[in-house]
This record gives C-alpha cells, structure tokens and sequence, in this order.
C-alpha cells in the first residue's frame, strides 16, 4: 500500500446505515484570523467500509482513495477506538 502521497485522517463515525459506506465527522481546531480564539471546525467524510465493521462513535482512520462513487473518495484504514 503506497501511502506517500495520500491523505490520512481521523474522525468518528457518525452514520453507518448504508451498506458498505460510513459517514466520519472529521474535527480540526483553527484560530481566528483577527480574534485569535480557538475554534472548532468539522467536515463530513463519506468513506468506503467494505467488511461493514464499523458502528455509530467508533474512532477511526481514512484514507484518500480514487472516487468510488460521486460522493466517495475515501475508505476505510483502520478502527482506531471502539464505542
């Protein structure tokens, strides 16, 4: 597995309904430009869960893939944290 140049992120897995795909809330904390208080910015990851693992809370890893589908280009790397 060639992971040079691939993104990785973690996130919880927020929805896990569909077959073989999760929903993962990825969190990053960023400063304001001109307030400078810390905040708390979230995105949300469709990636691909082909052994369907994964539940709602699990801690997890993603990984950059080629597109699966329209909406998703990540998949499954590891289960980090169980819920």
């Amino acid at each position: 597995m060639n992971r040079k140049n691939k993104k990785a992120r973690t996130g919880i897995v927020v929805s896990d309904k569909m077959d073989k795909s999760i929903v993962v809330k990825v969190e990053r904390i960023v400063k304001h430009p001109l307030y400078k208080k810390t905040i708390r910015r979230s995105k949300k990851y469709m990636a691909h869960d082909e052994s369907n693992k994964c539940k709602i809370g699990d801690t997890v890893q993603i990984i950059e893939c080629k597109p699966l589908s329209s909406r998703k280009t990540w998949r499954l790397l590891e289960v980090v944290a169980t819920a």
